[in-house]
């Protein structure tokens, strides 16, 4: 599910340039996936700050430790750019960079096989990744397509990683001016993925005679959406979102490099304000539920995981600004 959600987003990140294609088809969805993705913007910084939580977890499926996690914040950095579009912009290459800081705070862990209480230092962790993706956009049966091959490599602080890949193609099915299809397939090019294809849709519906519209992309988001005050925008609605960092680790257990992968299922309220045409702020508040946490050798398929735990649900805000080098009123 990580990796679908991903690279869902660098999907959309590659298409961004299309805001200036000349056909207005085209310009229209450009326009709405930058709308859609902060972090399909130029440059994007985005601070989140969880709530304490408690959890409960498994080593090798036996029971591990119980504790708590007192705090746990995230900062996020994310920069964009096309560096080559040919003439009629149907072809377009573009670099992405992400940068990602975890820390976390803890209470006191009881460990199951000692019997004993203790406490953790602060853990903090760091993560990078980079892309290069081709989109390249034409018709089929008079309805636009688009087909993305994109590499990327991720790491830490202490090495690169991972190499991946994937090739997707969407097709616009309609595109009226309340209601836009899209649907389409995804093939992922990496080893750990557990299921190597699968189906894109998405589905953004403004409500005759209302302020109100629908934006739904499977698998990330259902959101209700309106403008509010001069300038803003509300958002109401659940998100899944995934995170995931690299571990060294040197135990008697673990020696290696692991992969720590979280699947959160957000749910709550986001307020949008648009400073100018192309620095755009955002404020998002409610609950988070931790639907998975699990550690993977490196490399390994989620579904062959060392290590799992399962969290209490948690409050959350996150806070964020993105400046968009191409958008126009």
């Amino acid at each position: 599910m990580k990796s679908k959600i991903i690279s869902l987003i660098v999907v959309f990140t590659s298409l961004q340039t299309m805001a200036q294609e000349k056909e207005p088809g085209m310009k229209t969805l450009g326009k709405a996936i930058v709308d859609k993705f902060p972090t399909t913007r130029t440059f994007d910084v985005q601070y989140e700050q969880l709530g304490p939580s408690n959890y409960n977890s498994d080593l090798f499926g036996n029971n591990f430790e119980k504790g708590r996690i007192e705090s746990h914040n995230r900062f996020k950095a994310a920069f964009n750019l096309p560096f080559y579009a040919s003439g009629s912009k149907k072809f377009v290459i573009t670099t992405s960079l992400r940068y990602k800081y975890e820390s976390y705070s803890f209470g006191d862990i009881y460990n199951y096989s000692s019997a004993q209480t203790y406490a953790r230092d602060m853990k903090d962790y760091h993560y990078w990744a980079g892309a290069v993706s081709a989109t390249y956009m034409t018709s089929l049966f008079k309805k636009p397509v688009i087909y993305n091959a994109t590499v990327s490599v991720d790491g830490n602080e202490d090495d690169l990683q991972r190499l991946k890949g994937f090739v997707s193609a969407i097709i616009v099915l309609k595109r009226t001016p309340s209601t836009t299809i899209t649907v389409g397939a995804l093939a992922l090019l990496d080893p750990s993925s557990i299921i190597p294809v699968t189906p894109l849709f998405s589905m953004n519906h403004k409500f005759k005679d209302s302020k109100w519209d629908m934006d739904f992309i499977l698998p990330q988001r259902l959101l209700f959406r309106r403008e509010l005050l001069e300038n803003g925008r509300i958002s109401l609605g659940t998100e899944l979102n995934s995170e995931s960092f690299y571990l060294n680790l040197n135990t008697s257990n673990l020696s290696g490099v692991y992969e720590l992968n979280q699947l959160e299922l957000k749910s709550g309220i986001t307020y949008e304000y648009c400073f100018t045409p192309k620095i755009i702020a955002f404020v998002k508040a409610g609950v988070n539920n931790v639907l998975s946490t699990r550690i993977t050798e490196k490399g390994e398929r989620t579904n062959r995981y060392v290590y799992d735990h399962k969290e209490d649900a948690q409050g959350y805000v996150r806070v964020g600004i993105s400046y968009n080098l191409f958008q126009r009123k």
